[in-house]
C-alpha cells in the first residue's frame, strides 16, 4: 500500500446509520486469538490477522473507506515490532477520532499460565518470543514460561486499551463463539440450503441432512415429461394426481420445521439439507422448491432458506 496516497482522514463512505464496526484483536500466543478472528469472519467480519500495528489505520481505510466494507477485524499480535505495540494508544486514538469511540472496540484474549503452558506442550508449537529468539532477533534466551511472562509486558499496551477482555482458559469452541457473539452485538443468523441432486452423481459429502425421495412416482417414464423438470408447472400437475408425493413433503417439513431453528443454539452459520432422487431433475427438484416455500414462511427470521440445484448444469 502506498501510504503517501492515503489519506487516512478523510470520512468514509458508510453512514453513522450503518453498522460500522472496527475490531482490533489481539491477545496472548496460544489464548485463541485465531479462534476469534476466524469466529468474527464467520459473523460477518472481514478478517486479517497478524497485521504490523504501523499498518493498522491504512488497512482500516482501504477497507472501509474505498470498499465500503461496514465490519472490519484486524489482528495484532506479538510478532508487531516492540516500538509499534508501544504505541498502541495514539494508533487508537487515531482510529477513535476517524470513525468514533463507539465504532472501534479492542478485544484482548488471554488465559491463565497454566492453560497456555499446556496448550504449547500439547501442540508442540513454539511461542512466537523463543522462535524470535532462535532466529537470533533478540539476544535475550526464553525458555516457555518466561517467553509467556515477557509477553504479557509486551502487550500491556493493548491489554490496557482492551474495550472486551476474553479469558479463554475455561471455555471451550463453542462457548467462545457465544462470548463473542455477545459481546461484539452479532446477530446470530443461519443459511439453509436446500440441494436437489442425483443419486447416480454421487451423495453431496457436505449435506447435514439427506432426504432420500426416489421412492416417489417418477416423471422421467412420462415421455411428454421427460425434458421438463421439477419447476414446470406440467410436472406439478402429474405429482398432484399422487397424494404419496405431497405427504412425503409435509412429512419433511414437519421434521426440519421442528428441529432446524434448534440450531440458533449450536453456534452454526450454514446448514445443508440434501433432497436426492435418482438424476435430480424432477422430484428432487419438485420437492425442494416446495420445502423451500414451506420453510421460509415457518422458520424464524434468523434463519434463510436458500435452494439449490446441483444438476441444473446437466438439464
Amino acid at each position: 500500500m502506498d501510504v503517501d496516497k492515503v489519506d487516512i482522514n478523510s470520512k468514509p463512505l458508510i453512514s453513522d446509520d450503518d453498522k460500522l464496526s472496527v475490531l482490533i484483536v489481539s491477545g496472548r500466543s496460544g489464548s485463541g486469538k485465531t479462534s476469534v478472528l476466524n469466529t468474527l469472519e464467520d459473523l460477518g467480519y472481514y478478517s486479517i490477522d497478524n497485521l504490523p500495528l504501523a499498518l493498522v489505520p491504512e488497512a482500516a481505510h482501504k477497507l472501509v473507506n474505498e470498499s465500503n466494507i461496514k465490519r472490519v477485524a484486524l489482528g495484532v499480535d506479538i510478532r508487531s515490532p516492540r516500538a509499534d505495540l508501544s504505541n498502541f494508544a495514539a494508533i487508537q486514538k487515531q482510529l477513535h477520532e476517524r470513525y468514533g469511540e463507539l465504532k472501534v472496540q479492542v478485544i484482548y484474549v488471554t488465559a491463565q499460565e497454566d492453560t497456555l503452558v499446556a496448550r504449547f506442550n500439547a501442540t508442540r508449537r513454539v511461542h512466537p518470543l523463543m522462535a524470535q529468539d532462535a532466529e537470533g532477533i533478540n539476544n535475550t534466551r526464553y525458555n516457555l514460561p518466561a517467553a509467556i511472562k515477557r509477553e504479557i509486558e509486551l502487550l500491556e499496551p493493548i491489554a490496557s486499551c482492551a474495550d472486551i477482555t476474553i479469558d479463554t482458559s475455561k471455555l471451550n469452541i463453542h462457548q467462545l463463539k457465544e462470548r463473542l457473539r455477545d459481546q461484539v452485538g452479532a446477530d446470530n443468523k443461519i443459511v439453509i440450503n436446500l440441494l436437489s441432486f442425483g443419486f447416480k452423481y454421487g451423495s453431496p459429502i457436505d449435506a447435514d441432512f439427506v432426504f432420500d425421495v426416489r421412492i416417489l412416482p417418477n416423471p422421467h417414464w412420462n415421455a411428454d415429461l421427460r425434458s421438463a423438470t421439477g419447476l414446470d408447472s406440467e410436472v406439478e400437475e402429474f405429482f398432484a394426481d399422487y397424494p404419496e408425493v405431497r405427504e412425503m413433503s409435509d412429512d419433511i417439513a414437519t421434521f426440519l420445521t421442528r428441529w432446524l431453528p434448534d440450531f440458533l443454539h449450536n453456534n452454526r452459520h450454514t446448514v445443508t439439507v440434501g433432497i436426492g432422487c435418482t438424476g435430480g431433475k424432477h422430484r428432487s427438484v419438485f420437492i425442494t422448491e416446495k420445502l423451500q416455500q414451506h420453510l421460509t414462511e415457518h422458520l424464524p427470521e434468523a434463519l434463510t432458506v436458500v435452494a439449490k440445484h446441483r444438476e441444473k448444469s446437466r438439464w
